[in-house]
């Protein structure tokens, strides 16, 4: 369950970003993405119900294994390839694609999840230009684009990868977050498109293989500068080695927009080298290259366990279904419940012919969260009840 504080949302000028990410959970129905079961709110919270993914996530089999090899590798970038595509196929932007958004289901296959920082865009080769800071906390000039291009590139020693490496998850969960994955074009606030999520793609395979991102840094301001810079810093080290092939396909990644595979569709991804022996039609179908350990379905060995950070109850006294705790507020939200079945019956009564997968089965919303009283949900938000 994804729980969401309405003020929060409103006050940092998110409620377009939760409305994009409910959009496009209801909207996309593909194997490669965490499924949508239910959305819904109440007077201070917005509540997504999804299903549970009890293979972990690409971060923590990278901090298990440091490496992959390249069989593995090349298995799960390309149930990325597959993942992000499906979003990009229905005009979304995903922008936060990174190791901790790809999580394992419990026979090992990869999904893509937190549509947090997603956007729809007109076409899927349109641009966006961008007022908002998705990125840092630290601004970066566009001098600094070439400040150290006669300049060695900033080399993290040995001793200063490990120190990131052991904090690498409380990096990705800091006030500023993790950068290691974020397109030049993004940074400088250019205007960019789909292709940012492929240059993501290219740094995660970069990690799988090498240990570590390519521009990782201890310092948020360095690693801008080194993306930004990224002809004179994007380096291969002489171990662990990789395959001249693999090396080429993450620099036709970590590239310019213009020379970038993908930035013209996914099939000049699928046709490079290094997927020649790939079974992309049947990716899902096949045994995935990593099994987890998981013990039932609610298993939850693969995930970190985190403090509870919640603060006191709230004193806002609870008056009844969220219908009629409507407030100024709530407004914003109007149209956010959803239920798999509603798209279900709409495809139905239009006469759509609509192949589900076996996973798209709802759980009962009780059997979720206990008895809740839900009745005023099978209401039309649009509408009011006449008062007696």
């Amino acid at each position: 369950m994804k729980k969401l504080k309405k003020s929060e949302m409103l006050s940092r000028g998110q409620v377009e970003h939760v409305r994009s990410e409910r959009n496009l959970l209801a909207e996309v129905d593909s194997r490669c993405i965490v499924k949508l079961f239910y959305s819904f709110q109440d007077s201070e919270f917005l509540y997504l119900i999804m299903e549970y993914l009890p293979g972990g996530d690409i971060m923590t089999l990278l901090m298990r294994e440091d490496i992959l090899s390249e069989d593995v590798a090349r298995f799960y970038i390309a149930e990325s390839i597959l993942a992000i595509h499906s979003i990009h196929q229905h005009n979304y932007v995903h922008r936060d694609i990174k190791p901790d958004n790809l999580i394992l289901d419990k026979n090992g296959h990869l999904k893509l999840s937190d549509f947090g920082l997603c956007k729809p865009l007109d076409d899927k080769y349109s641009n966006l230009l961008e007022n908002e800071n998705i990125s840092t906390q630290e601004g970066i000039n566009e001098s600094e684009e070439h400040s150290a291009s006669d300049k060695p590139p900033w080399l993290m020693p040995k001793e200063k990868l490990q120190q990131w490496k052991r904090n690498r998850r409380a990096l990705a969960y800091s006030t500023v977050g993790t950068l290691d994955y974020m397109a030049p074009e993004v940074l400088l606030k250019k205007g960019y498109g789909i292709e940012c999520d492929w240059w993501s793609l290219g740094a995660i395979m970069y990690e799988m293989l090498i240990g570590y991102p390519p521009f990782c840094s201890d310092e948020p301001r360095i690693t801008c500068r080194k993306i930004i810079n990224w002809r004179t810093c994007l380096k291969f080290p002489e171990e662990p080695k990789i395959s001249s092939v693999a090396k080429d396909l993450i620099c036709h990644l970590l590239c310019d927009v213009e020379t970038r595979l993908g930035t013209r569709g996914v099939e000049e991804l699928k046709v490079h080298p290094w997927f020649r022996s790939t079974q992309w039609d049947f990716l899902y179908e096949l045994e995935a290259a990593y099994k987890p350990t998981v013990n039932g379905d609610l298993d939850t060995q693969n995930f970190e366990k985190f403090a509870d950070l919640e603060g006191p109850p709230s004193t806002v006294p609870s008056v009844g279904p969220w219908r009629k705790m409507l407030t100024s507020k709530d407004t914003n939200f109007i149209g956010f419940t959803f239920t798999k079945s509603d798209v279900l019956k709409s495809m139905q009564s239009s006469g759509t012919d609509m192949k589900l997968n076996d996973s798209s089965k709802a759980p009962s919303l009780i059997s979720l969260l206990g008895q809740i009283d839900l009745q005023e949900t099978a209401i039309s938000e649009g509408e009011q009840k006449p008062e007696t």
